[in-house]
């Protein structure tokens, strides 16, 4: 957690200076985007709110994305993290938010995706995705590692959006 809080920071104080707001839609890291957000003293002026979406039940119940949204595409890609990312922005009524999806390990998902594969998606005034592989099992790492990505391509995307 401490080497987000240099990212976490700079993004606290963007959305702060901008009074934009965000909400996010994480899963492998399982809280760890939001919870480097929230460290941020003073969170509430921007951090809306977020969900753990690890289940389909889950992304049905806090997103309201139905299945059908996902016909005819694999749901562990930047499509599909894209869909989450609209969804929550949509959702929580934010300007900007980050949607994370993929395999922590030790082993792959049942999608057949390989441990340390994970696609994040930021929606906002500017949309970016990308696909991270780490090609390692070690589940604490690869959750570190999404999120730090994560919150890399938020400010990436921010940056673009001035």
């Amino acid at each position: 957690m401490q080497s987000m809080l240099p990212l976490a920071e700079k993004i606290a104080a963007m959305l702060k200076d901008r009074r934009e707001n965000i909400a996010v839609a994480e899963s492998t890291t399982g809280g760890l985007i939001s919870a480097a957000l929230l460290s941020v003293p003073g969170a509430s002026a921007y951090f809306i709110g977020g969900a753990v979406v690890y289940t389909l039940k889950a992304r049905r119940a806090m997103l309201e994305v139905p299945d059908s949204a996902f016909a005819g595409i694999k749901s562990v890609t930047e499509e599909g993290a894209m869909i989450l990312a609209r969804a929550a922005r949509t959702r929580f009524a934010v300007t900007w938010s980050i949607a994370e999806i993929g395999a922590s390990g030790p082993t792959g998902n049942r999608y057949g995706d390989a441990a340390g594969h994970s696609c994040i998606a930021v929606a906002g005034p500017v949309e970016r995705a990308l696909t991270v592989e780490t090609g390692s099992p070690d589940r604490l790492a690869n959750m570190r590692t999404f999120s730090a990505a994560a919150l890399n391509l938020l400010i990436q995307s921010m940056d673009v959006a001035v």
